[in-house]
Order: structure tokens, then C-alpha cells, then sequence
């Protein structure tokens, strides 16, 4: 693909074409992904990882110079990314029960505080099923039954690629539909 070529993709990307986004996607998705794999040498972790950089590079095209490479620009979200990753695995690797008191007391919810966590967790879920059925298995399958990206795929009947982008949009549209239903019922 050249200059020009990429040059027209980004910005149809940038416009929330579909179309443009997964090919840019498919087209540097073998070089994210090789980067990621190279940092973490864990396959799933990698997957994890290379749809969130994914995820970041089309929340922030608006931000892309085209005076830089594109490749760069990404392998530099991925490289945050990854540190991200390896920051949030080093505070979860910490000793659990180091300062157990302190957070027992910080995380004690009273009755009314419950409540409330449950009257979230039924918005959540009442937002999931208004989402269109692909997108509610898709979540369903990622984060309610924990499944890797390859399972999900293999459930579907799709490939690999078209599962990562699914995963990312559904993320995406159940995000944006918590945040603007975040203050209806006030």
C-alpha cells in the first residue's frame, strides 16, 4: 500500500467507515501484533493487548500527524499499551494480603452503597440486552464467560480478524451507551 493509499484510508477511518477501519486494522495487524508478541510472549496476552491498541488507534486518529509514519504512530500507542499491561500485571502480582486491614476498611460497602452496585449491575445488563445480538454474544462469550479471542471465532463460525474488530466495536458501542445512559435516571 503506498503513502497515498494509506494516506485515503486513514481518513475514511477517521469519517467511521467501517470498511476503512478494518482494513486498517488487516493491514497492520500482523506488524502490532509480532511487536506485542515479542514484549509479553504470551499468545492471549498478545491478542488482549493488540485489540486495546487497536481500540486506541481509532479513538484517536484525529491526533495522527501525517507528517510521521502511521506504522510508528501505532507501534508507539503499542508500546504504551504494553507498558500499561506490564504496570497493571506487576500492582496485581503484589502480596494480597499486604495491608489487608486498610482495604478491608476501604472497600466495606454499607447497605445503601450495595444496593446501589446492584441497581448498576442490572443497568449493565439491561444496557447488554439492548445491544443488536451480535454484539451481546460477542460479550456474552468475551466477558461473561471469559473466552479468548480464538474460541469466540471458533463458536461464531468467523475468523480470527473479524472477531477482534467485533470484540473491539462491541466494546466500544457498550461503552458509549453506559456513559450516555450514566446520568437518565438522575
Amino acid at each position: 500500500m503506498n503513502d497515498e493509499q494509506l494516506f485515503l484510508l486513514i481518513q475514511k477511518a477517521k469519517e467511521k467507515d467501517q470498511k476503512a477501519q478494518t482494513k486498517l486494522i488487516n493491514v497492520f495487524w500482523v506488524d502490532v501484533f509480532s511487536f506485542v508478541m515479542k514484549k509479553v510472549k504470551d499468545e492471549n496476552d498478545a491478542d488482549e493487548i493488540t485489540v486495546n491498541v487497536f481500540s486506541k488507534v481509532l479513538s484517536k486518529l484525529d491526533m495522527y500527524d501525517p507528517h510521521f509514519q502511521f506504522k510508528t504512530w501505532v507501534l508507539t500507542i503499542a508500546q504504551n499499551t504494553v507498558i500499561d499491561f506490564w504496570r497493571k500485571r506487576s500492582r496485581e502480582n503484589q502480596d494480597p494480603t499486604e495491608n489487608l486491614d486498610e482495604v478491608k476498611n476501604q472497600f466495606a460497602k454499607s447497605p445503601e452503597e450495595l444496593m446501589i452496585s446492584n441497581e448498576e449491575q442490572k443497568k449493565i445488563i439491561k444496557t447488554i440486552e439492548s445491544l443488536d445480538a451480535n454484539y451481546q454474544d460477542i460479550i456474552k462469550l468475551r466477558f461473561f464467560e471469559e473466552k479468548s479471542i480464538k474460541e469466540i471465532a471458533e463458536e461464531l463460525g468467523i475468523s480470527v480478524a473479524n472477531t477482534k474488530v467485533r470484540v473491539m466495536r462491541a466494546k466500544k458501542v457498550l461503552a458509549e451507551l453506559l456513559k450516555n445512559n450514566e446520568f437518565d435516571d438522575n
